[in-house]
């Protein structure tokens, strides 16, 4: 799975979507990830849905004839013409505090103790983060869980008929096991070809497998933080691997833009995306990383109008990245993957292979955007098991010949790509 997310707020009225789909599919993306598109609250953040079977007034052409729902039939059917199935967001852990819901069923939400429907809240860095924009429905206690079920459920199949095949579920650790595993078992009963993706970000690994043993496809994996040096992502990477898939991202719709964290360092931007493609069997990249945009996307705030002019165009070098992924099974699955310990601290060396087929990969990374880095060692069996040829598939600056010792001075950020198979 390719994910490029398109943001609503920034790309407009969704007729206007077609010129990024075909982007999207010249990159080598096969999904489109869409944030929320129905009637937020009065806070007008996406993710504070008021009524799930409307649309945003934002994201509709007040010119057009057809009717909201055709319009988003139309925006979904131009997304297959393109070549790319549609992912959309699908927030039932909450709704907007402003929601007809909490005055038609208040049993469906938590309440305070003086009876008051509670707000959603999150622990960040050992603080509580509470939204108050936010009704938290009560997936564990309500007193009418079948009510609660069935209108979550109308939400899909409602998604489904627009002409979505895919959904990225918001706060997913959140929900109880149970209710996913129902409702994934009886999306699938009817459209088995329905892809579940569970947003995990910010869960302890041992949550994020609770949530993936409800039968997700997917999970979201925290690899956009790694420092290329701790043994965390590892670790969490081999506790989920054999439950189900996950996907990285080099930054996302509710990170800064990477662009300006590393102050416009463009070796910085391709080691980041081709390290989280490679790393998972998923990758999502959002809209505006291809050009190095530095506006955060913000759910209430973005316009068209914040769509930067740059001098940035990583739209090949991101096709390159994508391509190799997809021509090597080893990067299609949760692989076997270890670190090796390297004589220069500043190199990357990272093995997969894969345990569906007979792939393996090595990944020489500089993790250095700004100095040349060394790499050298006397024979490339140190490290793989397969005894056919190393081939250098690598987006940038391929080897023709692989030769032994080897000794290389990786560019800024470069990265190398090494693949051979098991005989």
């Amino acid at each position: 799975m390719t994910l490029y997310n398109l943001f609503p707020l920034l790309a407009g009225p969704c007729c206007r979507w077609g010129e990024h789909f075909a982007r999207a599919r010249a990159m080598g993306f096969d999904w489109v990830f869409i944030n929320p598109i129905q009637q937020p609250g009065a806070s007008r953040s996406l993710y504070s849905i008021a009524d799930h079977f409307r649309f945003n007034p934002a994201v509709l052409d007040p010119q057009s004839g057809a009717t909201p729902e055709e319009q988003v039939r139309q925006m979904t059917a131009q997304a297959r013409g393109s070549g790319l199935k549609v992912m959309i967001d699908l927030v039932i852990n909450h709704c907007a505090t402003d929601s007809g819901l909490t005055r038609e069923h208040p049993d469906w939400f938590v309440q305070d103790s003086d009876g008051r429907i509670a707000n959603s809240f999150c622990e960040h860095n050992g603080e509580k983060v509470v939204w108050k924009d936010l009704a938290q429905f009560d997936h564990r206690h309500t007193r009418d869980p079948e009510g609660l079920y069935r209108f979550c459920l109308s939400v899909v199949e409602h998604l489904l008929a627009l002409g979505c095949e895919g959904f990225r579920c918001d706060a997913a650790y959140q929900v109880p096991r149970r209710f996913w595993h129902r409702l994934i078992r009886d999306v699938k009963g009817r459209h088995p070809h329905t892809c579940f993706a569970a947003e995990t970000l910010g869960c302890s690994a041992d949550q994020t497998l609770e949530t993936a043993r409800a039968g997700f496809d997917y999970v979201f994996n925290s690899a956009k933080w790694w420092d290329f040096q701790s043994w965390w992502l590892i670790e969490q990477y081999n506790l989920i691997r054999e439950t189900t898939r996950s996907i990285s991202f080099p930054e996302s719709h509710d990170t800064p833009r990477l662009c300006a964290e590393l102050d416009g360092n463009l070796h910085g931007l391709k080691q980041r995306y081709l390290f989280a493609a490679l790393f998972s069997a998923g990758v999502m990249m959002p809209i505006g990383f291809e050009f190095g945009f530095r506006k955060p996307l913000h759910v209430i705030h973005t316009t068209p109008a914040d769509w930067e002019k740059t001098e940035v165009d990583l739209t090949s070098y991101i096709a390159k990245v994508n391509a190799v992924k997809k021509a090597h099974a080893v990067f299609h699955e949760e692989s076997l993957t270890s670190v090796f310990p390297c004589q220069n601290p500043n190199i990357l060396l990272m093995w997969k292979a894969s345990v569906q087929h007979k792939d393996e990969a090595l990944l020489i990374l500089n993790k250095d955007p700004h100095q040349h880095q060394e790499f050298h060692t006397d024979h490339f069996r140190h490290f793989v098991q397969a005894g056919a040829p190393l081939r250098d598939v690598s987006p940038e600056y391929p080897l023709e010949y692989i030769h032994e010792p080897f000794h290389y001075a990786l560019r800024p950020g470069q990265g190398i790509v090494l693949v051979t198979s098991r005989n």
